[in-house]
């Protein structure tokens, strides 16, 4: 709870340093308000945006599909990650598709997977998934090698199966990297919701983001993209107080 408070203090300190610059250099003769619009009009379109209820239904279903994506991401990444380890004769097989596909910018497959899977909420959490897919994976990978030799040689001693030592021994052994992947993946998570929503929705926060550029509703465009930036950090504190407390060794 000291780290989650640290944290806080310094987000909303650098918050406060942000915001003065911003409404500095958006004062009346300073930048346009259709260029960027000062705190004060983003405040206020926030405020009307979420008691008038706009942003609710959006932001739920952007929530909704970065929550899934990530969900489906993590356990295939980690499921992947552990078989790689495991059958080691598999890893000059998996491992090129693997970076093969990481190598393909997201934005180029979303529209691919819209045709596939529909404007609906499948689309939006499939591409979030492979988002965050890669680094759970080499999370896992990495991790689960990290292991000491001698304490896998002394569980080789004692007949242990191999289903014994992952779950008492490589698990352990890789949570540290896992949770540090996780802090990445929530961010991507986000992201791939957002993409696949630019490309086509009529739903969530990248749907607002689209829709209000054509208005040109810089304010509300500013409120969407903070109500994102909110997502991302609280899934990031969320994923480091599980880290302090799961982890605890």
């Amino acid at each position: 709870m000291r780290e989650i408070a640290r944290t806080l203090i310094a987000t909303l300190v650098t918050a406060t340093v942000l915001i003065t610059v911003w409404a500095f250099v958006t004062r009346p003769g300073g930048l346009p308000k259709t260029l960027l619009p000062g705190p004060r009009d983003v405040l206020e379109a926030l405020h009307s945006a979420w008691i008038g209820g706009l942003l609710w239904p959006h932001a739920a279903f952007t929530a909704q599909a970065a929550l899934t994506g990530l969900l489906i991401g993590a356990l295939a990444g980690f499921a992947a990650g552990a078989i790689v380890v495991l059958l080691p004769a598999l890893e000059a097989f998996v491992v090129p598709v693997v970076f093969g596909l990481q190598s393909v910018p997201k934005i180029a497959v979303a529209p691919l997977l819209v045709a596939y899977l529909g404007f609906g909420m499948a689309s939006k959490a499939f591409t979030a998934a492979l988002l965050c897919f890669f680094p759970l994976f080499v999370a896992t990978v990495t991790g689960m090698r990290s292991v000491d030799p001698g304490l896998l040689d002394l569980y080789r001693a004692a007949s242990a199966s191999r289903l014994h030592v992952l779950w008492h021994v490589r698990i352990p052994a890789a949570a540290p990297y896992l949770f540090a992947a996780l802090q990445i993946a929530v961010v991507l998570a986000v992201i791939g919701s957002v993409v696949s929503e630019f490309v086509a929705s009529t739903h969530g926060l990248g749907f607002i983001v689209k829709s209000r550029s054509q208005d040109l509703d810089v304010s509300m465009m500013f409120a969407a993209i903070a109500t994102l930036s909110l997502m991302g950090v609280a899934g990031n504190l969320l994923v480091r107080l599980a880290h302090r407390r799961l982890v605890f060794w």
